[in-house]
């Protein structure tokens, strides 16, 4: 049995007084969160067609532009430019980065006031020491009008230590008012980390746009990464948005199994490192989030697991049945989930449909369509349309 596993096992064990004292309420709530979208089977025929733009190398990320042209991020280096008719024009001074399993270059965002900045932000796993890197957010001035060019580079975060290791994070968004970024960092395969608060692996963060830590963090009076935490005990996420209702929802990959969509809370812990719904890598069962009712259990899990991806709340009017919904991506599953979201930030539906390639990731552009990329070598980047519409 591994030491992680071991680990694991002990804390849910030193917490078992815990249990015999937590209020009922709060044991019978963790339980009727505790919903498993693996036993649900696929939708028949998807509701619409998918037409293909254009092919690049290991699409990871997308931005649209308000004028409706897509930046795209290449895991292998490299982010272009989609014209209106799809062709993919380089864009230069992209950072160097190690590309290796989940590593290279990841997401892209552009700053929510990009029209008079020119900001966006890129994560990626910057080189560090013998084929080692750092998870990096940098952000850049991007000049479209001439050179078409990445300046102005400042790193907004980065990792304090470097690893050769898988399971980076990345993710990006930002609040509804504009004011504060989120930043998704994945464990790097050190679970234990997840739930040590002065670690930054496992952590989900909130910067002001600059780089700087906000006042209004749940531990900004300490120092270092606690101060810049806004939750703890997180795996490896890449997808985070906002509901309609402004509040914060997140995806995760569990490790054999235990996939998860959790509601995001100020200081809360979600307990990897600690609880999970998925077994081990090696297969040894872990403690579940029933045995700690002091830790946040997901809102949906999936076992068998599915690779969540990505994840929006669809805004626009062209889909009208998903208007408020959320859309998650998976990779393994090659699958493409609905969840219908209440509200109160309760589910009241789930379904899925089963597209035939690993998706990593889905997007909202300026006119309402949805744009979905494929994780392959060549993948595909698309839109979705209606049936209509001749497949390309």
């Amino acid at each position: 049995m591994s030491t992680r596993v071991v680990l694991m096992m002990l804390s849910a064990l030193l917490t078992s007084l815990m249990l015999l004292l937590a209020p009922t309420a709060r044991a019978d709530e963790q339980q009727a969160q505790l919903l498993n979208a693996g036993t649900i089977e696929p939708n028949g025929a998807f509701p619409y067609s998918l037409e293909t733009v254009v092919s690049l190398d290991k699409p990871w990320g997308i931005a649209f532009l308000n004028d409706g042209r897509a930046l795209v991020t290449e895991k292998t280096g490299k982010l272009v430019l989609l014209d209106h008719d799809g062709q993919p024009r380089d864009v230069a001074g992209v950072p160097e980065v190690v590309v290796k399993k989940h590593n290279g270059l990841l997401a892209i965002a552009l700053a929510p006031d990009f029209a008079k900045s020119h900001h966006l932000y890129l994560s990626y796993m910057a080189p560090a020491n013998e084929g080692t890197s750092r998870l990096t957010l940098t952000r850049f001035t991007l000049d479209l009008e001439r050179a078409l060019t990445l300046s102005n580079a400042k790193v907004i975060w980065q990792q304090s230590f470097s690893s050769d290791a898988i399971q980076p994070g990345g993710g990006i968004t930002f609040s509804p008012d504009h004011r504060h970024l989120f930043f998704a960092v994945g464990d790097r395969a050190r679970a234990e980390a997840a739930q040590d608060s002065d670690q930054p692996a496992g952590k989900l963060l909130r910067l002001h746009l600059d780089g700087s830590t906000p006042h209004s963090n749940p531990y900004a009076q300490e120092e270092g990464v606690r101060a810049q935490t806004w939750s703890l005990g997180h795996r490896n996420f890449y997808g985070m948005a906002f509901s309609p209702t402004g509040s914060l929802w997140q995806v995760e990959m569990g490790p054999q199994g235990g996939d998860e969509l959790n509601l995001i809370k100020a200081g809360a812990n979600y307990g990897w490192g600690a609880v999970s719904e998925g077994n081990a890598d090696d297969g040894t069962p872990l403690p579940t989030h029933r045995t700690r009712p002091d830790i946040e259990a997901p809102r949906l899990y999936w076992t068998p697991a599915m690779s969540p991806s990505s994840l929006l709340f669809y805004s626009g009017d062209r889909y009208p049945e998903w208007k408020g919904s959320a859309l998650i991506t998976g990779l393994s599953g090659k699958n493409l989930w609905r969840v219908d979201v209440t509200k109160d930030n309760r589910i009241r539906s789930v379904e899925q449909w089963n597209l035939g390639m690993r998706l990593r990731a889905i997007a909202q552009a300026p006119d309402g369509a949805l744009w979905i990329l494929e994780d392959a070598n060549p993948g595909k980047v698309m839109r979705i349309t209606p049936k209509r519409a001749a497949l390309q």
